[in-house]
């Protein structure tokens, strides 16, 4: 079975929660229940942290191992040369995911450190990002 990971950044543990007008009201956990179910070809494991370099050692981790990495590495996107140098470092291909339009948002949130180095960039479906990245890998 080919392992997929979805690899969330900071403040994403509190999806469901936080600002459901930007994020939606739905949690994380109870999506990926349902992502698991409907891709059940998959196995999609999941990672979140608040710490940078705690990314940077999960991308080292499976990215030589895995048939795709989900990132979403959320306000790094936008700061972390590091998680950038990372994505380009490891094989797995890796799909950059938003779930706001970042594009309709702050200025800062523009720029991209991920994105040249990505297979891919999602923006702006909501968590329907996340699946359409799983879909870009069937």
């Amino acid at each position: 079975m080919k392992k997929l990971i979805i690899i969330n950044g900071p403040n994403l543990n509190l999806l469901g929660k936080r600002e459901p007008k930007i994020y939606g009201s739905l949690s994380f956990t109870e999506f990926l229940s349902e992502v698991k179910e409907k891709y059940s070809n998959f196995q999609i494991d999941y990672f979140q942290s608040n710490i940078e370099g705690e990314l940077i050692d999960k991308l080292h981790e499976v990215g030589f191992a895995y048939y795709g990495i989900i990132l979403n590495s959320a306000a790094y996107t936008h700061t972390s040369v590091g998680i950038g140098d990372a994505v380009k470092a490891i094989e797995t291909p890796v799909i950059e995911v938003h779930i706001s339009n970042t594009f309709s948002r702050e200025k800062f949130r523009h720029k991209s450190y991920i994105s040249a180095h990505a297979k891919g960039v999602i923006i702006g479906f909501g968590l329907q990002s996340y699946e359409l990245a799983i879909q870009s890998f069937l």
